[in-house]
Formats: structure tokens, C-alpha cells, sequence
């Protein structure tokens, strides 16, 4: 009715505008929660529920949203990769927690790399990812499917429909969201003309054609500072000169595991001509594999916003009940990062 109509009118000028914004108060006459978007109305919901403690509410006014716009976790990780009952408890950690993106790309999935990319899933392992994408999108996720075609794909038509087929199988089992890791090869692969050719024609012949996927994102061979070369002929300046603008390039920093810094961002955003996706490689352990990391999460920049940095993700452990601690950390850090205190975060994620 009218009355309800002035309301909404009411609050919709207190949403902040902004992608998955929200506005929730609370007061003796009544409890509002208004998001931006569904996802806004989601974690306004997921605030609510932290808010009820014992069956009490506190008075409180909150206009809230991310300070970046993807925010999560990259199954990115050597080793044993997670079973299916710690992937469903992912996912509804990041949901309730606030990150919108779960990549799935483990190393050791024979139909993610080489040679095996070409292949489709078996019925067992298709009927998983279908159910961890309709999980996904419950817990308002984005389920982004990875593949790593590089260390034995062939520059040709065959290849590329093999690529093609791959995506169609995967789009049938509900994936939307698409990654491209060129990460840890050597040989053809590597050329990155034929990397941004690819990421191209594929935003052409299959993205836009499909109209619901989202745009792609890519692991560069230069994903580090380490060893990316930093001439104009180096691939991260192709990549700025070529890629089309709405893929996402990911980068790990000075070193593989890495501070995220201002430095390091400016390093690759002048050449990639676009925010990266940062790519941090905390609290993965497959380089320490008798070691858990358990300590706060620190070094990370609290001064960037999303003229620096697209998103956050973190490749957590292959144990994915200890990577929950950091990934508290990562979940907080990139939600808010101008108020972020590690320690602070830290003692609040030990008590979760």
C-alpha cells in the first residue's frame, strides 16, 4: 500500500550506493534490513544474526558495504586437494562471513590440468561441482571453475574446441564464473600473445554469447614480481595492451608469498592497465607441508581501495578447517580494510 511504498522510499536514500551495500537498524518500533542488491539483503542478514546474541538485539543504525568487490578464496593449492564435505563447509563459512568468490582450481584435479583438461568430469565428480555450485549460490557465492591448460595446449582450432567443450560441460553443471590459470608452466604455453588471443575469442565465443556468464579471469606465467619481466616486450604489458578490459589478471606480489603493497600494485597495474586481483598466497602450506599457520594476518595494506586492487583472494591450506582462522582474517581485511587490526581480528577469529 501507500504506507509501505513511503517506507521503502524511506530507506532506500539510507543504502549506500554501492554493490552489495546494506542498511539494517535497529530500534524499540522495529528492525529494517535494505540491501543495494540480493546479496546486500543477504549479508545485512548475515550482520543480523551476529548482532542476536542470547535472544537481545542492540539499538544500532549501520550503512555498510565491501571496500572491494571480489573477495575470497582459490582452491589454488598442491596436495591432497579438499574432499567434498570441507568444500560445502567453505562455502557457507565465506557466505556467512561475507566473501563473494570461491575459485576452484586444486593442482591435483587431473580434469583441471594437463593432460586430462580435455576431458569431462566423471559422473561422480560432475554430480560434486553441481552440487557445490547450487551451495554456492545458496550461501551467495561465486562458484569460479578453473582450468590450467597450459603446460601441453596447442595453439590451434582443435585445442580451442577442446576448450570450448570443456566450458559448455562445465556450464551445464550450473558454473557461471570462468578462470584461466597460465600459472607454473614452461614451453608454447607461455606466449602471451596467445594467452590474451585466447582470453579474447573466448569472451567473444562464449561469454557474450552466452550473456550470463561473468568476465573472465586469468593467472598470468609473470603472476610475480620475482620473474615478470618489466620491459614494454615483457608479458604483463602485452597483457595491458591486449587483454580485453573486463578480464581480471591475478598477481602474487614481489614474491610468491607475499605482502600486499602499494608498491607491488603499482609495479603491475601500470603494465596490466587495470586494478589486479591479488592472489595472496597465505595460509597455503604445500611448500611447508608439516607446518600449520595459525598466526594473525598481517601485511596487508590497509590504505588501498579498488583503484588499486579488483579483489582479494587467499590459497588457503590443504586442510581446510585450519585455514578457516586466516581466512577470518582475509574475510574481515577485505570486507573493511581502512579499519582492519590484525590482532584484534586475530583474537575475535580464535574465540569464532
Amino acid at each position: 500500500g501507500e504506507k509501505g511504498d513511503k517506507s521503502v522510499r524511506k530507506y532506500s536514500r539510507q543504502i549506500p550506493d554501492h554493490k552489495e551495500g546494506y542498511y539494517l537498524s535497529v530500534n524499540e518500533k522495529e528492525i529494517v534490513l535494505a540491501g543495494n542488491d540480493e546479496r546486500g539483503t543477504y549479508y545485512a542478514l548475515q550482520t543480523f544474526a551476529q548482532l542476536l546474541k542470547d535472544g537481545k538485539l542492540p539499538e544500532v543504525e549501520i550503512k555498510d558495504y565491501p571496500s572491494v568487490r571480489y573477495r575470497g578464496v582459490v582452491e589454488g593449492f598442491y596436495g591432497t586437494p579438499w574432499s567434498h564435505q570441507a568444500r560445502l563447509s567453505q562455502l557457507k563459512f565465506y557466505g556467512k562471513n561475507k566473501m563473494n568468490t570461491y575459485i576452484y582450481g586444486p593442482k591435483d584435479d587431473p580434469y583441471h590440468s594437463a593432460p586430462n583438461w580435455r576431458l569431462p568430469y566423471p559422473d561422480k565428480e560432475a554430480a560434486q561441482l553441481q552440487e557445490l555450485v547450487a551451495v554456492a549460490n545458496e550461501n551467495e557465492v561465486d562458484f569460479v571453475w578453473a582450468i590450467h591448460p597450459g603446460q601441453d595446449i596447442k595453439w590451434n582450432e582443435e585445442d580451442y574446441n577442446n576448450l570450448i567443450n570443456k566450458f559448455n560441460g562445465m556450464y551445464d553443471l550450473g558454473v557461471r564464473h570462468f578462470a584461466i590459470f597460465f600459472d607454473d608452466i614452461s614451453g608454447e604455453g607461455t606466449n602471451p600473445l596467445k594467452q590474451t588471443e585466447l582470453l579474447n575469442r573466448l569472451t567473444d565465443d562464449f561469454v557474450k554469447v552466452k550473456g550470463d556468464i561473468t568476465p573472465l579471469t586469468v593467472c598470468p606465467t609473470d603472476y610475480s614480481k620475482l620473474w615478470a619481466n618489466p620491459t614494454p616486450e615483457g608479458s604483463l604489458a602485452i597483457y595491458g595492451k591486449t587483454l580485453y578490459p573486463e578480464i581480471k589478471v591475478f598477481w602474487t606480489g614481489d614474491v610468491v608469498c607475499s605482502d600486499l603493497t602499494k608498491e607491488t600494485l603499482e609495479f603491475v597495474n601500470s603494465r596490466i592497465k587495470r586494478p589486479a586481483y591479488f592472489w595472496w598466497n597465505y595460509p597455503v602450506t604445500d611448500y611447508v607441508r608439516n607446518i600449520l599457520l595459525q598466526g594473525p594476518v598481517y601485511g596487508l595494506n590497509t590504505s588501498l581501495t579498488e583503484k588499486d586492487v579488483c579483489g582479494v583472494i587467499s590459497n588457503p591450506m590443504e586442510h581446510g578447517e585450519a585455514s578457516k582462522l586466516a581466512l577470518y582474517g582475509v574475510a574481515d581485511y577485505t570486507w573493511n580494510m581502512a579499519a582492519y587490526n590484525a590482532i584484534d581480528n586475530w583474537e575475535r577469529g580464535l574465540s569464532e
